[in-house]
């Protein structure tokens, strides 16, 4: 009988690299006193046979991919419109899925949400490692105070061997793992939510997904820099990532696809946080402008893509004269770079004597935009606080700023522009368009302009 041997290795929490000594700082990811010892079981070459060789569908045969059956998979329908948007249309059979967030921000208010919705249907089974039975029951009564849907099934478990039996058992169509970090295999040494755990289980958990058709969805906690927390490998191994943002202090949410084998990537749902739970908002754009101060300095409309769908944002800009040595910089809801970036244009290239102003910027709504189509809203915004002179209240913003003080054109302008012309704004300044591309939409006046210095004079010029 072979003998199965051991050895310890040191294994990085954050990133997963593999060393065989200990090491104050991990140099793959620089993080500090992330390597923990784990003790690793070396498999006997004996029990290494063919029977037990793991395949995501039960079997390892080539076969012509021509009679591979390429129909598309029926995908089952989802109640709750912006979840089913981001996930490409609804639920895909044998799909996983993993979800990320802060803690607080509403991960598991919105998966019960969605068990509730799903077990009117289907069976559904709910896995918490967490919390008891008795306080997802009291969730879903604050959730939904009506008749709770008997085919949804509860159970606390952190075992995943004994999470699997019960899956064999009751045979459910959809599966929620709340959280991955809290699942754990016997047959590893190290604790939950090690790498070496949360790579096996994860992987476990896909090819019961595959195998067998259950579509599983994964929570996942993130770590203080907001990545997933756990291996890398972690994101390559499911189908689908997602990742739920906001401010705590705010009431809207933001689902967001960071990865997407049967969608669209960077696709967003947007949710606001109210007393039964979270609740869809259909058309974010309209809510991001609601509380607008119409004709007020240091306020402009940007028209910004998220996934295919173009959302209206607020941005308020706001220069006071420092009474520091150094003036100071802060965006909300921008990128702090691009903030520098657009504040040297204006002071080189249009003549705004910034360097002893200190420069605030803020996105309304919590939303964070990181596309370069926003710069020309950012500048407005900025330029009309310096200048106090408001931008009038049905104008729009698209365009990216080059160093030279330029303006570039963005991608999928028409949607952008319907979009504005929707909401009722009647102008729109935009780069000039160098290549003739698809018509703009009528109705919506269209001002071409090439430099930033252009389109601020026809923005702030008084009427």
């Amino acid at each position: 009988m072979a003998k199965t041997k051991t050895h310890t290795r040191f294994v990085c929490q954050q990133c997963g690299r593999v060393s065989a000594s200990y090491m104050g700082k991990c140099p793959q990811c620089g993080a500090f006193d992330s390597m923990l010892e784990e003790v690793v079981h070396d498999e006997s070459t004996v029990k290494k046979s063919a029977a037990n060789v793991r395949g995501l569908s039960g079997r390892s045969e080539p076969q012509p991919i021509s009679k591979v059956g390429g129909e598309a998979e029926e995908r089952v329908p989802l109640a709750i419109g912006e979840f089913a948007r981001v996930l490409g249309g609804g639920i895909v059979p044998g799909s996983i899925v993993l979800v990320g967030g802060d803690p607080g921000i509403g991960k598991s208010t919105l998966m019960l949400q969605m068990a509730m919705e799903m077990a009117k249907t289907q069976k559904v089974l709910y896995v918490s490692g967490e919390e008891s039975e008795r306080q997802i029951k009291m969730r879903a009564v604050r959730l939904n105070d009506k008749k709770l849907p008997e085919q949804l099934l509860l159970v606390t478990e952190t075992s995943l061997e004994v999470i699997l039996n019960h899956v064999r058992a009751s045979q459910p169509d959809l599966l929620i793992v709340d959280s991955i970090q809290t699942v754990y295999l016997s047959e590893i040494d190290s604790s939950a939510g090690s790498v070496s755990q949360v790579r096996e289980c994860s992987s476990q958990l896909r090819e019961l997904a595959k195998s067998s058709g259950v579509s599983v969805f994964m929570i996942g906690h993130v770590t203080k820099e907001g990545n997933i927390a756990g291996p890398r490998v972690l994101e390559h191994i499911v189908d689908t990532v997602l990742y739920l943002e906001g401010d705590r202090f705010q009431a809207y949410r933001l689902l967001r696809s960071v990865k997407n084998r049967f969608g669209a990537t960077s696709e967003v749902g947007v949710f606001e946080m109210r007393e039964g739970g979270l609740s869809e908002v259909t058309n974010p754009s309209e809510a991001f402008l609601a509380e607008r101060l119409v004709n007020a300095a240091g306020s402009s409309i940007a028209v910004t893509m998220e996934g295919t769908r173009p959302i209206l944002v607020e941005i308020q800009g706001l220069t006071s004269p420092t009474q520091f040595g150094n003036a100071r910089r802060t965006a909300n809801g921008v990128d702090f770079n691009r903030l520098l970036l657009i504040t040297a244009v204006l002071t080189r290239r249009v003549g705004l004597k910034l360097a002893e102003q200190d420069v605030f910027v803020n996105v309304v709504g919590g939303i964070q935009i990181d596309e370069p189509a926003a710069d020309l809203a950012i500048a407005a915004a900025i330029a009309s606080s310096w200048k106090d002179l408001p931008v009038k209240a049905d104008v729009v913003f698209i365009g990216e700023i080059g160093l030279a003080g330029e303006l570039r054109m963005p991608s999928q302008m028409v949607a952008r522009l319907k979009e504005a012309q929707k909401l009722g704004f009647k102008t729109a300044i935009v780069p000039k368009a160098i290549r003739v591309g698809e018509a703009y939409p009528k109705g919506i006046e269209i001002i071409e302009v090439r430099s930033l210095d252009q389109a601020l004079d026809v923005a702030l010029k008084k009427s």
